[in-house]
């Protein structure tokens, strides 16, 4: 079943979803059965969703399935810690969707019926994704054959992880599906009237260019406002909202890291001393590189400018082939740099390609033997441009004859890179590389010049196991008669080493200059506060990447409405502004009573007139003071030629005079309308589903598990 190759090539891996839930499940099933109390349901719960608990072995099998999708969309074999994150997020997300929405979908008898899958997966109008992977390439039609076929075959004639990748798409087309029948129903219900699309067009169409005077908060000194306790309290409890606060964790630490002795150093030159004499002698070179090097052989050739000084020189000095330059220190590496080989070759070459694409393993062998009569017909006299126009699927270059212009090494992939350099000129070779089988010409070649390439032994001085045991002691030591933050602080001072702090969320990954913290990040999250963060094994030492970390926790807040004690200096702050604002607005309208002059207003406030045109609706930030888009709003607002104001801004108080204003021809009311209605629907649709997860509550302990 050759149209099933793109359902092979991203599914193909889902076996191992398959093995890592057996293995899972054996694994919790020996633990049940052994009557073990720490399995009890609610330690393997990853969190609750509007009180529906979602267990670990649930989570983690979703977490396992997409990562495994993951690696087969992007070729990958293995994913980085940060982006099992990632997944991890998504499947969260996921799950709340799931979890609410089918709720919501079940109360009001939403859903997708065996009809409407059967035309979305081989009916006359086949979902996007159905159609990408049954398109034949050659024709680029769909074949609705094939997918009949292949559902036929579904139980018995396909890999179980072929199946598995189905049942996959199924699920995101059905919730595709049931998302969409939802927002319309949400559409159905808004409505723009004519006259709210002419007024908005009106509004959007004025433009104004505007005379403005703005004072800063700041030309009112601190000392010239009162803020009494009742000021305070009385702005906290009008905008308690502003003080929401997640939970966090702040810690402070030090490091102790493990860098490489002087013992390292001397144990790493003597490692490269004893192998000189065999790598000298051995004739091969790559072997011997790619066994015994920290490094492995790389291939590269250079000209003299691109080498060190030192090697540079080297060479210049009359260096032969397996001529054994070092030992030498570069960048923390004792490296021996033996030259493998030297030749006088191009710096770039011009060539031309016919690309044939290989659509299927079966179709090697034919498309091989395709480009080799094509090889066979140029190097007999055939047209070169006039085949690849004809047969070059690289349609980028065919239009061209085939020509890719000049191009130096690291370039191109390394295969065709290979003979369009080792060719000579109008020589022809055939080659495979990841976008086919290439028939490559190389047409021109730049003046030849030496090259060399070498073979390099590289030992990097790593820390040895005495100087782990040295960096710990010394962290052990700090550590061992210290148990609270007081304590912590004055081994801190005594010892003069560097504190850092970080503020942590539960779910943090990363803290700055510490690898994989997530041992500590969770113990932040366990420990008291003012006291020394332990780990699982109740050591106080943290053991990350190449550094032992010392941390204590100095605060802690908890998810909410901040007390005001908390937030005190924020909303002593804001009072100041709102304090000065109402100081500047009187003097502002004493000194604009009356006038028309702006220029005249500004002189009695020993301020400037600043000016700005062509401002909108649309507009949002005005010179020398940022965004403002009140200011704005109020001065489009305005009659030409009248002193408004004052005006509350975010940065300062304003007094705006409209100095001309013109009208755009824009008067398609229609269009007006369906812009607004498609942004009040994409709105909608988003605010939908926030208005009903804010509805229910999620409780999220993955930080327990990752």
């Amino acid at each position: 079943m050759a149209t099933l190759q793109k359902i092979r090539t991203r599914g193909g891996v889902l076996v191992a979803i398959i093995i890592g839930l057996a293995l899972f499940a054996f694994i919790l099933g020996d633990l049940f059965q052994s009557g073990s109390s720490i399995m009890r349901k609610n330690q393997l719960e990853v969190g609750s969703i509007d009180g529906e608990s979602v267990q670990y072995p649930e989570f983690q099998s979703k977490v396992e399935e997409l990562g495994e999708i993951y690696k087969s969309n992007t070729g990958q074999t293995q994913l980085d810690e940060q982006t099992w994150v990632q997944v991890r997020e998504q499947v969260w997300q996921e799950l709340i969707r799931d979890k609410v929405m089918g709720k919501v979908y079940n109360k009001i008898g939403l859903g997708v019926t065996s009809e409407e899958l059967f035309d979305m997966l081989q009916g006359a109008n086949p979902h996007p994704i159905v159609q990408q992977i049954f398109t034949n390439p050659e024709t680029g039609q769909f074949e609705r054959g094939a997918v009949v076929n292949f559902l036929k075959n579904l139980e018995t004639g396909v890999s179980p992880e072929q199946r598995s990748y189905w049942l996959f798409l199924e699920k995101q087309i059905l919730s595709e599906r049931l998302q969409s029948k939802y927002n319309n129903m949400i559409s159905k219900g808004l409505y723009i009237t004519n006259q709210e699309a002419q007024q908005n067009l009106e509004a959007q169409n004025r433009v104004v260019d505007i005379e403005y005077v703005g004072m800063r908060h700041s030309v009112i000194p601190d000392s010239a406002v009162q803020v009494t306790p009742k000021d305070l309290s009385d702005f906290y409890e009008l905008h308690k909202e502003n003080y929401k606060e997640e939970k966090t964790r702040g810690i402070e630490y030090i490091v102790f890291e493990v860098t490489p002795s002087t013992a390292d150093f001397v144990n790493s030159e003597k490692w490269i001393n004893d192998i000189k004499e065999e790598f000298a002698s051995t004739t091969e070179n790559v072997q011997f590189v790619n066994s015994n090097s920290d490094v492995s052989f790389n291939d590269t050739w250079y000209k003299p400018s691109m080498m060190s000084d030192s090697l540079s020189a080297w060479i210049g000095r009359g260096a032969r082939v397996n001529d054994v330059y070092g030992p030498y220190l570069e960048n923390n590496s004792y490296k021996l740099t033996k030259v493998h080989a030297s030749e006088m070759m191009p710096d770039s070459v011009q060539a031309r390609h016919i690309l044939l694409r290989v659509n299927s393993a079966q179709e090697v062998d034919s498309v091989m033997a395709q480009a080799e009569n094509l090889k066979g017909m140029i190097e007999k006299g055939s047209d070169f441009a006039a085949l690849a126009r004809q047969y070059s699927t690289d349609t980028g270059s065919a239009l061209n004859g085939g020509d890719l212009g000049w191009f130096g090494r690291g370039m191109m992939v390394k295969p065709f890179e290979d003979a369009a350099f080792s060719n000579k000129v109008n020589e022809v070779k055939v080659v495979t590389s990841q976008f086919g089988i290439h028939i490559v010409q190389t047409t021109r070649l730049s003046p030849l010049t030496r090259q060399i390439q070498f073979a390099t032994m590289e030992r990097t001085v790593t820390p040895g196991t005495r100087t782990y045991q040295d960096t710990y002691a010394r962290a052990g030591k700090f550590a061992s008669d210290k148990s609270t933050k007081a304590q912590f602080d004055k081994g801190v001072e005594e010892e003069k080493l560097t504190k850092s702090t970080a503020l942590l969320r539960e779910n943090d990954i990363t803290i700055m200059g510490l690898e994989n913290p997530r041992p500590l990040v969770r113990a932040a999250f366990d420990a008291k506060e003012g006291y020394i963060l332990k780990n699982t094994d109740g050591s106080t030492i943290f053991e990350l990447g190449n550094s032992f970390v010392i941390a204590v926790l100095a605060s802690a807040t908890e998810e909410g409405i901040a007390p005001l004690e908390n937030v005190k200096s924020r909303v002593e702050l804001a009072v100041l502004k709102e304090k000065k604002a109402q100081l500047l607005a009187e003097r502002m309208k004493k000194a604009a009573g009356g006038k028309t002059d702006m220029y005249a207003v500004a002189t009695e406030l020993g301020s400037q007139v600043s000016i700005s045109s062509d401002l909108s609706f649309n507009s949002v930030t005005l010179p020398d003071f940022g965004t403002e888009p009140a200011v704005i709003g109020s001065a489009v607002a305005l009659e030409p030629n009248v002193i408004g104001g004052p005006i509350e801004g975010n940065n300062g108080v304003f007094l705006v005079k409209v100095t001309s204003s013109k009208e755009r021809g824009d008067t398609n009311v229609e269009a007006e309308k369906q812009r607004l209605q498609q942004g009040f629907f994409n709105r909608a649709s988003m605010q939908a589903f926030e208005m009903q997860k804010n509805a229910v509550k999620v409780e999220d302990k993955r930080p327990k598990f990752f």
